[in-house]
């Protein structure tokens, strides 16, 4: 089945020229110029990806990114204004899944999306057993993480780093390894952007996301996932 990439960007040349060139790498795409345009393409049409620009002209893509995230964990692709690292911090805050500044080459594009896709549909097998920690519960088949029961809302490349702490708990990694195990590309990244997720996976799986029993920080290392957590 064709996967559909809607795109949400105000520049309609450029949208024609994505879309063309998307169209020409197998997605069926889709375009719309405002926020509130998107939002209701999106919720009578569930996309597989949204390619989202920050300058829109009724809201931020900022504000379009939460209005997406209360309504649906769609993998979020967000172009960032001249490459302002605060825009991509900000957007990744905001449950964006990956960013990519302007300008940009239309291949990197192409690669960055296959990449958010292939880890929201190849991340496992439904044979796959769930991860258990005390109240916690990682499911590889299913993709969701549950506490005391209930389900906790990530994005694809959260999950993806979460599941790679939980199968390595007890062992320091550094931010390059998570990215090589979790990325499958070498793809441009810079410092700060794990660091942003591992603090959205706190806020969904943590007590006290300040002060983490779960997810420790290894000061000049890297992260932990602590290893047992019966009584948390």
């Amino acid at each position: 089945m064709t996967e559909q990439v809607l795109i949400v960007d105000d520049d309609t040349r450029l949208s024609a020229m994505l879309a063309d060139y998307l169209a020409g790498n197998g997605f069926d795409v889709r375009t719309a110029e405002t926020a509130a345009e998107g939002l209701s393409d999106l919720q009578r049409r569930a996309p597989d990806a949204v390619i989202l620009d920050i300058m829109l002209p009724d809201v931020d893509g900022f504000e379009a990114c939460r209005r997406i995230r209360a309504v649906s964990d769609v993998p979020v692709l967000m172009l960032t204004a001249k490459g302002e690292e605060t825009d991509r911090i900000v957007g990744l805050e905001l449950g964006a899944d990956d960013y990519l500044p302007k300008p940009f080459n239309p291949r990197e594009l192409l690669a960055r999306l296959k990449a958010i896709l292939r880890r929201r549909h190849g991340g496992g097998t439904g044979a796959e057993r769930v991860l258990r920690f005390g109240r916690l519960e990682i499911d590889p088949g299913s993709r969701a993480v549950r506490l005391d029961g209930t389900e906790s809302r990530l994005t694809s490349h959260q999950f993806d780093l979460l599941l790679t702490l939980a199968r390595n708990a007890g062992r320091t990694l550094s931010r390059d390894q998570l990215m090589d195990m979790t990325r499958g590309e070498e793809l441009e990244a810079f410092d700060r952007s794990i660091d942003v997720h591992v603090s959205r996976i706190r806020a969904a799986i943590e007590a006290d996301p300040k002060h983490p029993r779960r997810l420790i920080t290894v000061r000049g290392a890297g992260y932990v996932f602590a290893r047992y957590q019966d009584d948390i």
